[in-house]
Parts: C-alpha cells; structure tokens; sequence
C-alpha cells in the first residue's frame, strides 16, 4: 500500500470498476420484482422470496471469495485474476435473469431462483476483491475517501444509464402499453445492453488498475487447501472479523440501513406508476433526479467528511436519507402535497429526490471509507489483514438492498392484497385504501426503520485522531511481516 497521492488515471480506473454494480445494481433493485411480479404475473410474495433466496448464498460466498483472495498468490496479484474471471458469468447470467424462456408460475420461480444465485455468485467474484483492492491502494485519510467517493460516483453514473436507456429507449409509451414499463419484450434487449456496459467496464477496471499489482501485499505462503477447508477458513475468517472493535456496529447499522433502501427501491415502479400516476417520461425525471444529486453532491463528499468525521457523516447522510423519504408521501396521506396531474406534482417529486440524492451521498462515501480503517485496526489488534473478509461483510449488506428488501417488498405487497393482470394500467385500476397502504409502507414506515440505523453507527468509535493513532502505531511496526493465521 501506499500513502502518496493516488493519481487522476488510477482511481478513474478504479471508479469505473463501480459502474457494473451500478449498471445492474439499480436495475435489479428497481425492475426485478415489478417484472416479475407486475409484468410476467408472479405472485408477490413468491417473488421477493425467490429474490431473497439469493441473499442466503451470498452470505456464503461474499465472505469465502474474500477469505481466498486474502490468501491468493499470483503473478497478477491477489484481486485481479478473480476480477477478469467474473466478466462473462456476471454479464450472461444478468441477461438471462431478464430474459427467461419459460412462461409457467412455477418455470419462472425455478427461473428467477437458479439465475438469481448464478448472478449473485458472479457478482460476489468481482465485487469483494475490486472494494478490498481499493481498501489497499492508499494509507492517507483522505485519499481513501477519494477513491470511494470515484467508486460512488459511477455507481450512480450506471444509475442514470439505467434510467436513461430505460425510460428514453425501451420502456416508452406505445400504442399497447401507456406504461412502458409494463411491456416485457423490452426487458431482454434492455438487459443485454447493460450486460455489454457491464463487460466492458469490468474490463477495463481490471486493466487498468494493474499497475498498482506491484506494490500490494503478498500474502504469506500456505499449504494448498480443500474447498471445504475453504469455507471452514472463511467462516473462520467471518468470526475473526466479528472481534473487530468497530465492526459489528458498522455492519449492523449498514444492514439495517440496506434492507429499508432496498423496500423502496423495490417499490419505487410501484410508487410512481400508480400512487403518483406518473408517465414513463415523468418516471423517468423522478427517478433520474436523486442519481444526479448523488453526483452534484459526490466532489463535496470527501471535505464534509474531512469536517464531520466518518461517523457523523454516516449519521447525516441517514437522517436526509429518512427525511426526504418519508416527507412526499406523508404530506400526500395528510392532503398536504398537489393531487395527481397538478402542475407542481412532478417538479416537487424532482426535486424533493435530487436533494435527497445530494444530501445522503457523504454517508455512503463514509461507510465506504470505513473499510480500510477496519483492516487498520484489525492488523493493530492481531498483526492479521483482511480486507477481502470485511469487504465481504460491506458487499452482503449491499447486496442485501436488492435480496432482503425484495423479501419485505413482496411480502407487503401481499399484506396489501395488490393487483396483478393486464387490466392494471394506472392508479384508477388500483382501490384508493390499497394506495394509501402503499404509501404508508414507502413513506413513514421504512422511513422509520431507515432511523433504526442510526442507533448502530453512533455506537461508532470512530475520528481523526482515532485514525492518526492507529496509522502512528502501525508505521512504527512498519518492516514487521503480517502474521498469517493460517
């Protein structure tokens, strides 16, 4: 690792490694229940679940992809082989889960499971080793939050492809569909474009960021092991973390956190289509507006955090996040906010979520920038470095947006008795009390969850001074091998 300056060249290429989870990230989080559920006729409930099922076998290979590649010995260094090998599962399997070729209730649940956990699979290969690379590619404060404030902003760059191809390109209003949303020949060719992006960024990620293979660690030397020998280090590697002073209420408030963003990102379709009875043109203004905050708000990230400090940027970025939510929907349910199809809806909606987006972004660079500080006092407290299994923890709980929150989603959608059919075009097809539910759960009720978060990260010992004293210690043992603990 090193604590010089990272140049321009080397975190664009870094960032852009981010672009995928973006790319397929908000395409899984937003479409894949409503496409399944809405468009293909899949009962609610056996959809969140099947999308859910997947968050149980990432919790088995998040944390064993990273235990391996902490250990990997190569000439291309420990990250980059699992990097380039993720590429073509990761675009193909994403393909196919927007493009299956059964019709069947019970040929397309066999669907989503199998393809739901092939991609996750695929993701867990790419996305823990690119953020443990990042976590060891500088030593300074604040060039880490740089890097995660590159990685963060292309996530959200795939953001806006996702929204703008979507609902520029394929989801338009045809003759047959006033929502385009609702056709389903315009999911395969939308997913097969986002899985050529996703392919060439994750190209170029791996390419470009091999000059850094040089100077990272090399782990210790280690007698060959089983896969089963494997799993039983990874879990291993999992409990070893859990000691991790910071760690459990990072990953527990993370969590939370998570699974309330992934409801609404399940439901947003929902939201939009019917209780504000928007267009797909309107959909697609409401729904770009919070990626473009995120972004407006991404350069000021790092110099609010150098400010605030890690932890109390988390906290902020959590109360904007639950604010904004809750603030359209609740003054709609107190008939305080413009009925549907007034003049000052939809810029409201614009702009309530822009702000949204600029306002939580340093809490999402924070948690990013966390990370490293982890393996830092993980290697003070035992002289062990494991970035890969802490990151594993952070990329579950990521994942966890689109599984776990798809599981509530679904579930409420049931509890609500929401309709399906091709008789459900707008919010006239829709009861107005099934409306209303839908509002409570999108607005104060995961609003309210969203705030549970908080109560974890405060219990966070985190600071600048913190951090000098950690770094202080560790450079005096600089030249001390890092005890493997095989």
């Amino acid at each position: 690792m090193k604590a010089d300056r990272v140049p321009f060249s080397l975190k664009f290429a870094y960032g852009i490694g981010q672009l995928p989870s973006g790319l397929h990230g908000y395409a899984v989080g937003i479409f894949l229940l409503f496409y399944y559920n809405q468009v293909l006729g899949l009962s609610a409930g056996i959809a969140g679940l099947t999308i859910g099922v997947a968050t149980v076998v990432d919790s088995v290979t998040d944390p064993l992809v990273g235990s391996i590649s902490d250990r990997w010995r190569s000439p291309n260094g420990r990250r980059h082989p699992f990097i380039f090998i993720s590429i073509l599962p990761v675009a193909l399997s994403f393909y196919l889960l927007f493009n299956p070729l059964v019709t069947s209730e019970v040929g397309l649940c066999i669907w989503l499971v199998v393809f739901s956990n092939v991609f996750h699979t695929a993701v867990s290969l790419y996305v823990v080793p690119h953020l443990a690379l990042g976590a060891e590619i500088s030593e300074d404060y604040d060039e880490r939050s740089a890097l995660v404030a590159y990685r963060h902003f292309f996530t959200y760059v795939g953001g806006l492809l996702v929204f703008g191809l979507g609902f520029g390109v394929f989801f338009v209003e045809t003759a047959e569909f006033q929502n385009g949303q609702l056709n389903a020949a315009a999911y395969p060719p939308f997913a097969l474009l986002l899985s050529i992006l996703i392919a060439g960024s994750l190209f170029w990620t791996a390419w470009g960021t091999r000059s850094t293979i040089p100077s990272l660690l090399v782990p210790p030397e280690g007698p060959t092991i089983t896969p089963v020998d494997s799993l039983v280090r990874a879990l291993r590697d999992m409990l070893g973390v859990l000691r991790i002073r910071n760690f459990p209420w990072f990953f527990s408030g993370l969590l939370t956190l998570y699974i309330t963003v992934g409801v609404t990102g399940a439901l947003d379709l929902y939201v939009l289509t019917f209780f504000w009875d928007l267009g797909p043109a309107d959909v697609f203004w409401v729904l770009l507006a919070y990626p473009i905050g995120v972004l407006i708000g991404s350069p000021l990230a790092p110099a609010i955090i150098g400010r605030w400090g890690k932890k109390m940027a988390i906290v902020g970025g959590c109360l904007a996040w639950a604010f904004w939510q809750m603030l359209p929907v609740s003054l709609r349910l107190l008939d305080l906010f413009p009925e549907n199809g007034h003049a000052l809806l939809l810029p409201l909606l614009i702009s309530i979520k822009f702000v949204q987006g600029a306002c939580t972004t340093q809490g999402d660079v924070a948690g990013g920038a966390i990370i490293p500080d982890l393996a830092d006092e993980q290697e003070l407290d035992t002289g062990i470095r494991q970035e890969g299994v802490i990151v594993a923890a952070f990329s579950f709980s990521g994942k966890a947006t689109a599984g776990l929150g798809s599981i509530f989603a679904g579930l409420a959608l049931e509890a609500i008795d929401w309709p399906v059919g091709e008789n459900i075009q707008s919010a006239a097809d829709i009861p107005s009390a099934t409306l209303a539910s839908l509002g409570w759960v999108c607005g104060p009720l995961v609003a309210f969850l969203a705030l549970g978060s908080i109560w974890f990260f405060l219990r966070l010992n985190l600071s600048r001074e913190r951090f000098d004293a950690v770094r202080k210690e560790l450079e005096e043992r600089r030249g001390n091998p890092l005890v493997d603990d095989a």
